[in-house]
């Protein structure tokens, strides 16, 4: 291995990481004496040790060293080394042409109002208002499912509604059951409130009534029934029916994250199978933009309400009266469904060009879905094609951001598909089609 190519060590690292060699918590040798170790220059021991950063595979902490992570990291700007326009297949944050100035013309009438106005300069509360709560319950209502406007609570996003609802249904030290691949940022809240996660077995239908029986005792479990992140799919209605079932049998309850259940109108949620057994969780940041987000929380039927309402106020995760006026103001005047329906039919046509550009690969999604779930052909691994798709100026994300356990990790990468326009998303899965065709090693001469 040349001592100067600090991506072929840099890869190696990733891959002891990703295989567990290196595990969460595990400090790195001092830059000085891992370049002596490796008989590489100190400048080129600080290129590998950026570029590990820059993955977001380590952190380091001034005075005490490097370490490997023990969570995904918070999304960062980084650009691939070395520079160059980095296109992001990492993050769906959906935002259309012309979006902004259709929401600002219906904020404009907002803000024309001065009683409106008033109201929304107040402090927020955990049931804010009983117009907002029926905009609200409108809006989230599909399939025939309408959730009681009454007990409709509000956080500032959806994932203050999840800690929201995880800390009122787990208490520090007790177990919840989330999907064995799941959404990254549940694991860094249940970390943060003390709460043991424990990954839940799945099949290509998702999480099974076995694993449910087999992990209790638990206090919870979370799920992603509709369009699952990373995987994509879609939860068939037999296999809802089935946990519906499993959950009261167990006086289990569910946390359904439906964040992406607007572009699948047509499905019910799990909340109309076992509403007294589901807290169903929501939020505008897919819907609008990350920017003007609001999350739901839907308590579960004849469920103590006032529990949820003050985690929500003892978390400071409420919502601001100001985002709660403007979100009321879009669900009522028809500019959220407008966008939403913009948005559906995007994520249809984006899902179309990855079928085209990625032909004849391993896919899994759902054709509604924003991201899909890219199991790679040997002899790539996860890590060094996320490395290699850098180094062209694509960031992807591995699998690994997404397990739940130490068990095995699929070699696999997540797309997000939303954020490029649809011009350079095509040009960036022939990129990436055309790397899945070569070697890591012919890949990395270029």
């Amino acid at each position: 291995m040349p001592g100067d190519d600090y991506r072929a060590i840099a890869d190696e690292l990733a891959a002891a990481i990703g295989e567990g060699r290196l595990r969460p918590g595990d400090r790195l040798p001092p830059l000085r004496r891992f370049a002596r170790r490796r008989r590489i220059a100190d400048s080129t021991a600080a290129r590998v040790y950026r570029e590990l950063g820059r993955r977001g595979l380590t952190v380091g902490e001034v005075g005490r060293g490097t370490f490997v992570r023990t969570a995904p990291p918070a999304p960062e700007p980084a650009l691939a080394e070395p520079g160059g326009h980095r296109i992001d297949l990492e993050l769906n944050f959906p935002v259309l042409p012309g979006q902004p100035a259709l929401l600002a013309s219906s904020l404009g009438r907002l803000l024309q109002q001065d009683d409106t106005m008033a109201a929304a300069l107040r402090p927020g509360a955990a049931a804010g208002t009983p117009a907002a709560r029926r905009a609200a319950a409108r809006h989230l209502a599909r399939a025939g499912w309408v959730p009681d406007a009454g007990r409709l609570l509000f956080a500032g996003s959806g994932r203050q509604a999840l800690a929201a609802a995880f800390a009122t249904l787990v208490p520090p030290g007790e177990r919840l059951g989330v999907e064995a691949l799941t959404f990254p940022v549940v694991k860094g809240i249940a970390a943060r409130l003390g709460i043991t996660l424990v990954p839940l077995a799945m099949d290509e239908h998702g999480v099974t009534p076995d694993a449910l029986r087999a992990a209790v005792p638990l206090r919870a479990v979370y799920l992603q029934p509709a369009l699952h992140n990373p995987l994509g799919t879609t939860m068939p209605d037999a296999r809802r029916v089935e946990l519906a079932e499993e959950m009261r049998e167990l006086e289990l309850f569910a946390v359904e994250d439906a964040v992406y259940g607007f572009l699948r109108p047509d499905l019910p949620p799990l909340a109309s199978l076992a509403p007294e057994r589901t807290v169903l969780v929501d939020s505008l940041s897919k819907r609008l933009a990350p920017g003007l987000t609001l999350g739901f929380l839907v308590p579960p039927v004849r469920d103590a309400g006032p529990d949820f309402a003050a985690a929500l106020r003892s978390g400071a995760w409420t919502a601001s009266g100001f985002a709660l006026a403007a979100a009321v103001r879009w669900l009522d005047d028809g500019t959220a469904a407008a966008v939403e329906a913009e948005k559906r039919a995007d994520a249809a046509a984006r899902q179309r060009i990855a079928a085209d550009r990625l032909a004849g690969q391993r896919l899994r999604t759902d054709p509604h879905s924003y991201h899909c779930w890219w199991e790679l052909p040997e002899p790539w691994r996860a890590d060094t094609f996320v490395a290699a798709a850098a180094r062209h100026g694509i960031a992807v994300t591995p699998s690994g951001a997404f397990a739940a356990g130490r068990g095995h990790v699929p070699n696999a990468v997540r797309l997000a598909l939303s954020a490029p326009p649809v011009d350079v998303l095509a040009d960036a899965l022939d990129v990436l089609a055309g790397l899945a065709r070569r070697t890591p090693e012919d890949a990395g001469a270029d």
